[in-house]
């Protein structure tokens, strides 16, 4: 499917009609509530191609919560636009400051120099 820049809709209504939930048998610890029934959740979000998993839990209820969650916030950040930066200025004080111990520093490494041979 096509991916579309942002913004997208963070809202879990409009989010519905947009997403693909699918559930499978989630792995690792929890005993025949776990491992015999399909209580984690995938969502994938086909307009920004984010996918978000949900597997803590051993209902898929509160699963499918937790992924709904993480989706949400996902497009959030997402959505997210830096404001431009605007670089400050220098006053002409600080940078003549500045140019004055350059020159100070300068002289002082030139003095550490050997003396010419002629």
């Amino acid at each position: 499917m096509e991916m579309h820049p942002p913004p997208y809709a963070t809202d879990p209504d409009v989010l519905q009609g947009e997403i693909v939930v699918t559930v499978f048998r989630a792995s690792g610890p929890g005993g025949q509530h776990r491992n015999r029934r399909e209580s984690a959740v995938r969502i994938h979000h086909p307009p920004s191609g984010v996918v978000v998993i949900a597997t803590e839990h051993r209902t898929q209820g509160r699963n499918r919560a937790l992924a709904m969650e993480r989706l949400v916030e996902r497009l959030r950040r997402l959505n997210r636009r830096p404001r431009p930066r605007r670089p400050t200025r220098r006053p002409r004080r600080a940078h003549e400051e500045r140019l004055q111990r350059k020159r100070r520093r300068a002289e002082v490494k030139h003095l550490r120099r050997r003396p010419a041979e002629d």
